[in-house]
Order: C-alpha cells, then structure tokens, then sequence
C-alpha cells in the first residue's frame, strides 16, 4: 500500500512540474481586439507577456502556456496609455502650487485605473529640486514617471516665482536635464505674464543645448503675443503647443477665429512643418466651440493628454480615457485616437520603446472597454455634447503584472 501510494505521490509531482514547464509565459492576454498604432494592427489578437516584456503577438497563443491568463473578449488591448501632460510633483509645501505642492496628485491614484503606465510631468520640477521630485515621487511609482523640466528653476510654484526672468537659465537647466537623462525628457515654459519673447527663447535655447523637445503653455499677454509667430519662427519641429483647443478670454491668441468660426490658416501649416499639438485639457483649457471646428478643418491633435492636477480632475476633464471619448465623439477614428495617446507621445519624448505591443517591447498593455449608453460630454463653459459611447479601463498591465484589474478578469488573480 505504501509503494501505491509513493507512486502516486511521485506521478502528480511529475505531471505537475510537466504542467508547469509547459507555462513559458507568465500572462497570457485572450481574446482582445488588438489595437496597435505602430505596428498597423487592428485585429483579434493574443498576446504573450515574460519577464516585463512582449514575448508574442499571434492570433492564437494557448492559455495553457501562461501561468495567468487574462480574459479580453469583447475588449480592446492597446499599448499603455501615455499621458504626456500632467502634475505629479506631489508634496506639502504651502504656496508650492504644482511644485512639490499640495494641488498635484500622487501617480499611481489617478494612472492605472484609467489605462496610463506612463505620465509626464509637465514643468512641477526645475533644475533647483528635480533631485527632490525624483526622490519623493519618481523612483517610489509604480507608474512610469517622466518630465519636462521647468525652464524657472523654482518650477511650477505659481505668482512671481514662475515670472522672474533672472531664474530662467538655460544653461543650469540643460545641465540638470543632461544629468537626469533617464527621467527628464524635455524642457517647459508656462504661466508667464509678459509680454515679450524671452522666456520662449530661453526655453528653446535649453532644448537646443539639451538636444531636447519644448513643451510651451502659451498665453496670458495682454496684448496677445502672435502664435503665427510662435509657430513658424520661435518654435523648432519637434516643439509642442500645449492646450491646442482651449479659448482664454482673450489672455492668448486662439486657433480657431471667434467671429468666422474658422480655423486660421497657418495652424495646419504649422502642423506640417512639424509643431506637435497637444491637447492638455485641464481645468479651463480646453473648448468645444474650438474644438470642434479645428478637427473639422482637420487639425487632429497630435497628442491627447489631461493635464491632470486637483483644479482639472472634477470639473468637465474627469481622466485620459474622457478626454480619448470626446475627441472620439467629435468625429476622431478610434485608431487615430488610440495612436494620439500612445505611439505618438513615445515619439514626441523620444521614448521609442513605448507605445506599441512589439515583441521585446515593455510589456504595459491597457485593456479597454468601449461602454455603451447615453453619455454627456461638457466643457468648461457648460457646452454639451450627447454621446452613445465611452471609454472605460478594465485592465491594467505594468511591465508585465496586473496593476489593475476592475472586473477580475485575470485568472488566477494575484492581490499584491
């Protein structure tokens, strides 16, 4: 009887570990739309994941291979969303703004339940504290973290610290970019009050030492600076216009003329000769009666981000995946919309190795799900839209593990 049942003990260890070497992978994702920008994708595919990476794209990949498997049927799989705007220099300094400053949020509350594994501070950091950013909030994220380094070397603390000319040095700002070339990913200027052109300049100049993108959050002169100007002479390709579609009550010139209703003939131009236009639609940057005629005329944005911080995300810009929707909403294919928030931002921040579901790749994936119902869709200004569809995260992965997961469709699941 003992030697039946040490065989038998001896046959399920042996058809056990049999199992288990047959498990190659370690997720396996089933049965999803795939929707891949880069590689031209747009099909039902699976995908296969090992140690953080893409390990295989194929329109059948057996789960019996994967020791977990995560079930995408009727959803879409798209690579980790990347939003190329917001303020995640989170901290406690009284009157610090977006600077280590209470009106920032901490990553990893407000990313992976809205499909972003990548976000990029926009500007919270200069060359005086990116050290304290990247100690406080950059190397303790799950999410992926980057940055546009403040050309004030204060950064984004708000009222006369980002006006003072004397603190904008490209010189000190390039150095400090070069030094933290992991994280930082471009230069940004924002919320100055003059009216002249050098603070643009000075921005520009770090990005041309630097070798590095400008990110411009233009506007609040009075009278307007020209953006024609902006976007021909002062602006390299490659450079981005943030806050594309928003209408300043006059503070800043806009794309589209208020009284014809027309989109200004140099901003496409503009467009073709390389400028990145992205969407950051905050708290007040963003307008319907903007937007809507630019995509018309065709102006697409190049990139779709939120410009998340307290004073955006309870007012008409909710996450990244409301924003995707009302641009999806006003006539933007799906596909477009997708390669806006995912293989187009890895470009503009030369990010190459994101934003696509290549094998080899970083394995951050989103798994998505288009919601239908009746949806309304407003701006800051009470406009409103009617929608028959949003989209909703139902998964999140993050080099390789399930970060979220809504509905718990990943078998078997794992609760860190």
């Amino acid at each position: 009887m003992k030697k039946i049942f040490f065989f038998f003990t001896l046959l399920t260890v042996a058809l056990f570990s049999s199992s288990q070497s047959n498990q190659s992978f370690d997720i396996v994702v089933k049965g999803g739309t795939l929707i891949d920008p880069k590689n031209g994708i747009h099909a039902l595919m699976d995908i296969a994941i090992s140690q953080g990476k893409i390990a295989k794209v194929a329109a059948s990949i057996d789960p019996k291979e994967a020791k977990q498997v995560v079930d995408a049927r009727g959803l879409m799989v798209t690579p980790g969303i990347i939003d190329l705007h917001g303020h995640v220099f989170h901290g406690t300094q009284l009157n610090h703004y977006l600077s280590d400053g209470m009106a920032a949020l901490a990553p990893d509350g407000f990313t992976f339940r809205n499909g972003v594994t990548t976000i990029v501070d926009c500007g919270g950091a200069g060359w005086r504290n990116i050290q304290t950013f990247r100690r406080n909030v950059i190397d303790s994220a799950q999410t992926r973290v980057l940055a546009f380094l403040n050309i004030v070397g204060g950064g984004m603390q708000g009222g006369d610290v980002e006006q003072n000319l004397s603190d904008m040095d490209p010189e000190k700002a390039a150095k400090a970019a070069k030094e933290n070339s992991d994280v930082v990913i471009g230069f940004k200027l924002a919320h100055f009050l003059g009216g002249n052109w050098t603070p643009t300049e000075k921005a520009v100049e770090a990005g041309k030492m630097a070798g590095l993108p400008v990110m411009i959050d233009f506007g609040r002169q009075v009278p307007n600076l020209s953006i024609e100007e902006l976007f021909m002479k002062k602006l390299r390709p490659g450079d981005i216009y943030t806050h594309t579609y928003a209408s300043l009550e006059g503070t800043r010139e806009p794309i589209v003329d208020e009284k014809t209703k027309t989109l200004k003939p140099f901003v496409l131009k503009a467009q073709q000769r390389g400028i990145i236009f992205d969407v950051g639609y905050g708290g007040s940057s963003f307008n319907f009666e903007q937007a809507i005629p630019a995509l018309k005329a065709g102006l697409f944005p190049n990139t779709i981000s939120t410009d998340l911080h307290t004073g955006s995300m309870n007012t008409s810009m909710k996450n990244m995946l409301d924003v995707m929707s009302k641009f999806l909403l006003m006539g933007m294919p799906l596909d477009k919309v997708v390669h806006a928030a995912t293989w187009a931002p890895a470009k503009v921040i030369n990010r190459t190795e994101l934003g696509h579901l290549t094998v080899g790749a970083p394995a951050d994936i989103s798994i998505l799900r288009m919601r239908q119902g009746d949806f309304g869709f407003y701006d800051k200004t009470g406009y409103k839209l009617k929608g028959k569809e949003r989209l909703e995260c139902e998964v999140t992965i993050r080099d390789g593990k399930v970060v979220y997961d809504l509905n718990g469709l990943a078998n078997p699941i794992y609760v860190n």
